[in-house]
């Protein structure tokens, strides 16, 4: 059973800098496809990054530029580097690895 667990999230001043960890267990997958999104209170679910089989990574609008995503297939770790935070980037944060999902980890802008 696939198993993903955030860690990370907090409180950061706009401009600030946080970064993101989510760690894949149980996965018997040869390749990997992850990413991150995010859903802001009342709002629906966003995708913020994706990486797919290939490795080709993919931005959301919102975040590109700011945000890197990178990841780690040996450790099976994917990470997040947010950059340059506005108080729009308030969100819980999820990983997703081939459809699991994990937890949540929550980041708030705030000055």
């Amino acid at each position: 059973q696939v198993q993903l667990v955030e860690s990370g999230g907090g409180l950061v001043p706009p401009g600030g800098s946080l970064g993101l960890s989510c760690v894949v267990s149980g996965s018997e997958f040869t390749r990997d496809v992850w990413g991150w999104y995010r859903q802001a209170p009342g709002k629906q679910r966003e995708m913020v990054s994706i990486i797919n089989s290939r490795g080709d990574i993919k931005y959301g609008d919102s975040v590109r530029g700011r945000f890197t995503v990178s990841s780690d297939a040996a450790k099976k770790i994917l990470y997040l580097q947010m950059n340059n935070l506005k108080p729009e980037d308030t969100a819980v944060y999820y990983c997703n690895y081939w459809g699991n999902w994990g937890q949540g980890t929550q980041v708030t802008v705030s000055s």
